[in-house]
Order: C-alpha cells, then sequence, then structure tokens
C-alpha cells in the first residue's frame, strides 16, 4: 500500500509532467460528466495539450504508464473488433482508479487552496439568516399543528446552513490571515496602493454594516433555537444512519450517537461564532475587530510608500553600490569621473558665497581643491544665511481667539442642554422621546453605545456609569416584538423598543 501510494504521485515529478497532467485532467473531466471509460483517441482528442498534440501511440504508452503506476485502471477493448488481428492487437478502455481518483481530488483541493481570495461574504450571512429563519418557522409550525418536527425538510435546512456557514468560516479565515500579506504586496507600487486602499474601506465597511445588522438578528435566533436543537439534531442523526452500512443494533446506534456528535459540534461552532461562549467573545466579534485592524494596517502601507517618496535612503547601501559602481570601471579615468560626479568635485561656478581667501579662486576650481568654507548653521537649517528684511510684525489674534471662545462655549452650550433633556431620571422608552437634534443625538448614541457594550444577551437589563463618571445608564429591553423610532436631522433610528434611565451622578449621591 505505500508503494503504490507513493506511485500515484509520480506523474507530478515525472520528466513530462505536462504532458501526464493533460491527460489527468481529461479523466477528471470525465469523471465530472459521469462517463465511465475513455479511448486513447478519445483522450487525444480531448486533452488540452500545452504544444503540438503528440501521436496516438505516445498517449497509448502514457496510458500504459499511468495505469502502471495506479491512476488509471485497463480492460481489454472488445467493442471495436471486427477481425481476428483486430482482437489480438492490444486495445484498452481506461478509467480513474480509487487512487487515482483520491490524487484527483487533493490536487484540486490544493489548487483552489492557492487560488482562494479571501472574502467577507455579505450574502452568506444573509443566507445563515434566512436559513436559520426557516428551521425556526418549521419548528413553530410543527408544534403548533401538534405533529412531531419534518425531518426531511429539517435535514434539508441545516445541510444547507452547515455548507454556506462552513464556507463563510473558511473565507473570513483566509481573510484574517491574508491582509497583511496583501497590503505588503500592494507596496511596491503607489498607485496601487491608493486604488487597493479605497477598493480595501470600501469593502470593510460594507462587510462590517452587515455583520452589525446582521449579527443581532442571528444570535437572537439562535438563542431560541438552542433550547429545542437537540431533539431536532437526534432525529437528523438517526435520519443519517440509516443510509450507513448494515450492521447489528450496537453498530446502528454507535453510528446515530456518531453524528449526532457531529452535529452538536457543527451547532456549537454556529453559536460560538455569534453567541459569546464563556469568557470568549464572538468570532464575529473577532472577525469584526480584525476587519477594523485592516484599516490602520493599510495606513501604515501608505506612509511607508509616503516615505520612499521623500527620498530617504540607506546610506551604508549607497555606499556599497557606489563600491561597486567603482570597482565595474574600466579604466582609471572612468573611475575619476565616477569620484567628481558622485562627490560634487566640479567645479564651484555655482555657489554665491564669498571665500575669505588672500587670493581670488577662479570659478573652474575644483570643490577639492579650493580653500575651506566657513558655512552658517543657518544655512544648513533655512536654505539662507540670513534673514531678508525686517523680521514681520506680531500678528494681533485676539479676535480669532474669541470667535474660538464663543464656539467652544455655545457648543458645551448645546451638549449640556442636550444632557439636561435626556438626563432627568426618568425611565423613558424609546419610542417616546421624540426628535432629537444633533447635539442630543450624539449624546445619545454614546450614551446607548456604552450601555449595549456591556449587555451579554439581548434580554439582559444593563446599569452602568459613564466613562467620564457623570451620568448613571440604565437600560432595560421591552417586548421582542416591540418597535421605537428615533427621528433625527441625519434620518431615523429604528429598533427594539428599549426602556432608558439616564441620570446624573450628583442626584444619585
Amino acid at each position: 500500500m505505500e508503494t503504490s501510494s507513493t506511485d500515484l504521485f509520480r506523474h507530478i515529478t515525472a520528466d513530462k509532467t505536462a504532458f501526464y497532467r493533460a491527460i489527468m485532467d481529461v479523466f477528471a473531466a470525465a469523471k465530472r460528466q459521469y462517463r465511465l471509460q475513455l479511448r486513447p483517441d478519445e483522450v487525444l482528442t480531448e486533452a488540452a495539450w500545452t504544444s503540438t498534440p503528440p501521436g496516438l501511440e505516445e498517449v497509448a504508452q502514457a496510458l500504459s504508464q499511468l495505469a502502471e503506476w495506479g491512476n488509471l485502471e485497463s480492460q481489454p477493448d472488445t467493442a471495436r473488433v471486427s477481425t481476428l488481428s483486430d482482437f489480438y492487437r492490444a486495445r484498452f478502455l481506461y478509467r480513474l482508479s480509487r487512487g487515482g481518483e483520491a490524487v484527483e481530488a487533493g490536487l484540486a483541493v490544493f489548487e483552489r487552496t492557492l487560488r482562494l481570495r479571501a472574502e467577507l461574504q455579505s450574502v452568506a450571512l444573509e443566507d445563515i439568516d434566512s436559513r436559520l429563519q426557516a428551521l425556526w418557522q418549521l419548528l413553530t409550525h410543527d408544534e403548533a399543528s401538534g405533529n412531531g418536527p419534518d425531518v426531511a425538510k429539517t435535514h434539508e435546512i441545516l445541510r444547507d446552513l452547515v455548507r454556506v456557514f462552513e464556507d463563510l468560516a473558511d473565507n473570513a479565515q483566509a481573510f484574517m490571515a491574508g491582509v497583511a500579506r496583501s497590503l505588503e504586496l500592494h507596496q511596491a507600487d503607489a498607485n496601487m496602493v491608493v486604488a487597493y486602499k479605497r477598493r480595501l474601506i470600501e469593502y470593510l465597511e460594507r462587510f462590517i454594516g452587515d455583520l452589525i445588522r446582521r449579527s443581532d438578528t442571528i444570535a437572537r435566533t439562535l438563542d431560541n433555537l438552542s433550547t429545542r436543537i437537540d431533539p431536532v439534531l437526534l432525529l437528523v442523526a438517526e435520519r443519517e444512519a440509516r443510509d450507513a452500512a448494515p450492521g447489528n443494533t450496537t453498530e446502528q446506534a454507535d453510528e446515530t450517537r456518531q453524528r449526532q456528535a457531529a452535529w452538536r459540534e457543527r451547532w456549537k461552532g454556529l453559536r460560538g461564532w455569534f453567541l459569546a461562549t464563556g469568557n470568549e467573545p464572538p468570532q464575529a466579534e473577532l472577525l469584526r475587530a480584525r476587519a477594523r485592524a485592516a484599516i490602520p494596517q493599510l495606513l501604515s502601507a501608505i506612509a511607508a510608500v509616503n516615505e520612499r517618496r521623500s527620498g530617504r535612503s540607506d546610506r551604508s547601501a549607497d555606499f556599497r553600490v557606489l563600491a561597486q559602481w567603482f570597482a565595474d570601471c574600466a579604466s582609471e579615468e572612468d573611475t575619476h569621473r565616477l569620484a567628481r560626479a558622485a562627490f560634487a568635485l566640479h567645479p564651484a561656478r555655482h555657489f554665491s558665497l564669498e571665500v575669505q581667501s588672500e587670493k581670488e579662486v577662479p570659478a573652474s576650481t575644483s570643490w577639492l581643491e579650493a580653500p575651506p568654507l566657513t558655512i552658517n548653521p543657518r544655512l544648513r537649517e533655512y536654505g539662507e544665511a540670513a534673514p531678508r528684511g525686517p523680521l514681520p510684525r506680531v500678528r494681533d489674534r485676539s479676535e480669532e481667539r474669541a470667535l474660538m471662545a464663543r464656539q467652544l462655549a455655545e457648543e458645551s452650550r448645546q451638549v449640556e442642554a442636550a444632557r439636561r433633556r435626556l438626563a432627568h431620571g426618568r425611565p423613558t422608552r424609546l419610542s417616546r422621546l421624540g426628535e432629537l437634534d444633533v447635539h442630543e443625538f450624539g449624546l445619545f448614541l454614546g450614551l446607548l453605545s456604552e450601555a449595549l457594550a456591556e449587555q451579554s444577551g439581548p434580554e439582559q437589563a444593563v446599569e452602568r456609569r459613564t466613562g467620564d463618571g457623570l451620568l448613571h445608564i440604565r437600560l432595560e429591553p421591552l417586548a421582542m416584538d416591540s418597535q421605537a423610532h428615533v427621528h433625527t436631522p441625519a434620518g431615523i433610528l429604528s429598533g427594539r423598543d428599549h426602556l432608558l434611565t439616564i441620570s446624573l451622578v450628583q442626584e444619585l449621591a
């Protein structure tokens, strides 16, 4: 078995790898098309040859070699025999062996994994939500009618749910591992970085919005289903176990338990994605944090590109390159010419400072032979030896300061007015808040986000103090089907209705 397993991969490392792979691709396509056997002339016709098509005898030899390695199985082809000489001539039909099928499936997965592009699938979130809703409605309808659950429909929904969820998890894992690598690959070209930045930010904003909008609904449905799912998983496992190989009663029961354990594990993984498990946050929260972290990484990549554009260089690397150029010079004259160009040893005709010397220095004098110059540090820092003209007058900025003070006072007054309207210490339903202006809505959103951050479940009441220590918040959810609409200048905020109590900490004391 070990030798044959090794021989199955010999066509990948052989001298004519492309030739063998073209043949195996034909058999893989025939397997997908439910064709059982192929003849050498059919392989010759259907293969996608990388160069000039080979002869039929060469294809027949390659098929025989693949059959010897175990990738193909052969049997005599007697369908086209018309004479006795045709009967004694070697003619074979070929099909994929079990080992060949396994190798082709593994190579297909390997190639697909290498070419996989990391995706954040908003459509998958929608599919998961719709299938969970369908499962909830199916179980609720069956309970209301007094009948047991429809196992066939339930099994179909669960299979679709697992397939969509596995695809979402695989792509999310690839995205979290590949964002940094994609940024590193795009750092080579500034134009590509800017274009990639725009596409990535739009992509992340769209997915994060969908994830925030749908995660709460999915988590609520999962929480409702968790109390009813175990009997359903047992029925699904029993339905799957009926297709298992026949055995005694004990083996059948073991098969049912194994399949039920597998379904429970899948359901646990689905819950862990959208619901907190112990001290671990939901995987959806980790994915959202990783998607947000991609934006600072992108900004770092752009900063690196700007740093390269600014002309910063490694002095030691420049000297090493210059040393190689000196070593490649063909003559001493070329060496001197390179030195004059590299170290600016050409005449100082463009220099405008006066040289303090007893005799006049002609403009053709080299820097190397000219007398030294005393350069003011200001020239190095500002590009000029002394400021030109009188110093500028001190500008009176009292009007700007007064305007800034008025703006700050007005903003503080508006924030305080918003705080007085909301922080009155009386329980208020969100649906009765009325219309909020810009400052009231900003304060309301800040308080609501702090309260929801402490909430471990959609049915839990929350009490906490704000980060600045000035306000005390209590948020109590109302009925599941209740709705609240808060009108603001930016639009309408809708969601489940809550009972909100905001009090000043001083009043509580």
